[in-house]
């Protein structure tokens, strides 16, 4: 529903011809590969799975600092994270990594880094050993 009203802003602005609106879609993956940053200005977020599937993509997260965001949205690294609510800092911190190619470059890589630890080949081993530490202090 709002659509329009960002394709007239961007027009305003002048960026239209830089700014893609692919509207509804289930082609995550097709959306990301064409994405540079990646916003989520959440009031209340769980763990940020959005986040780190952007950042598998080596993309930087600008996002808020709510719930699980700051476990795997590490601010000055992979993005950077803002106060709920504090979308002017959000915009500065974009428009910060956007300007300058080796600042996005070098948080694209970070990013892809720390979504790199959550990969299920170091996730899963860690699970494993709280499961085996819980069932070895059941008693019988």
């Amino acid at each position: 529903p709002e659509k329009e009203k960002a394709e007239k802003l961007c027009a305003e602005y002048g960026i239209l011809d830089k700014v893609i609106f692919f509207g509804n879609s289930n082609e995550i993956d097709r959306i990301l590969s064409y994405t540079d940053l990646f916003l989520l200005p959440s009031e209340t977020e769980s763990f940020g799975l959005a986040a780190l599937e952007a950042m598998a993509w080596g993309i930087p997260v600008i996002s808020s600092n709510s719930g699980g965001l700051p476990e795997v949205n590490f601010d000055g690294i992979s993005g950077y994270l803002s106060n709920v609510g504090n979308t002017d800092e959000m915009a500065e911190n974009a428009l910060k990594i956007l300007k300058d190619d080796a600042i996005l470059s070098e948080f694209k890589s970070n990013a892809l880094s720390v979504a790199k630890q959550f990969d299920i080949k170091n996730i899963l081993p860690l699970y494993e050993a709280l499961y085996e530490k819980a069932l070895s202090k059941q008693t019988v």
